[in-house]
């Protein structure tokens, strides 16, 4: 796929920012507590979802001052377009769920129809417990396969970028959560 780089740039500039990288940062420290506060004590796996998930799990890790582990797991439903298709398993975690409390930790909650099949795996494959961490819940006004467990913020539904959150693959690294004016 050939991606047009000055589309990449147009997005961007014209992006809407929704929430500042301080206001995010402190989002994601205000999980961080109530993380702590429900699950220090359950040895629990950490596991990001791929790609999205990477940048909030690398912020929202260091906050956690209890003994954890961490995997990761890559089902995608986008593959770089900007809608959703069937999902597709690339990685499956290399550590054992049986018995474990695990933590899935995504980037965003649209459609929630990756979150709930995550959580169907984990729990298909033995987990004791499972919660889910979202950086991003989008309000679409509709009932969601899931709810998430912990929320760090909230947004209409809008195409977004950053922390993360991609545009045709571009823009996980923006400094900020940005909504798309153009896609």
């Amino acid at each position: 796929m050939t991606v047009d780089l000055d589309e990449i740039r147009r997005v961007e500039s014209s992006a809407e920012c929704l929430y500042s990288q301080t206001e995010v940062d402190q989002a994601i420290a205000d999980v961080a507590a109530q993380v702590s506060a429900r699950l220090a004590d359950s040895n629990p796996l950490i596991l990001a979802i791929m790609n999205g998930g990477v940048i909030f799990a690398g912020r929202l890790l260091p906050l956690l001052r209890f003994p954890l582990e961490m995997n990761a797991i890559t089902a995608t439903r986008y593959a770089g377009a900007t809608s959703g298709g069937l999902i597709r398993w690339l990685l499956e975690p290399s550590t054992a769920l049986s018995g474990r409390c695990v933590l899935i930790v995504d980037d965003v909650l649209d459609e929630g129809i990756t979150l709930a099949e995550v959580i169907r795996y984990c729990h298909a494959k033995g987990a004791a417990a499972v919660y889910s961490a979202v950086l991003v819940e989008k309000d679409l006004g509709t009932t969601k396969p899931c709810q998430a467990d912990f929320v760090a913020l909230h947004t209409g539904n809008q195409y977004l970028f950053g922390y993360g959150m991609d545009y045709k693959d571009y823009l996980r690294n923006a400094a900020g959560i940005y909504a798309c004016k153009q896609v």
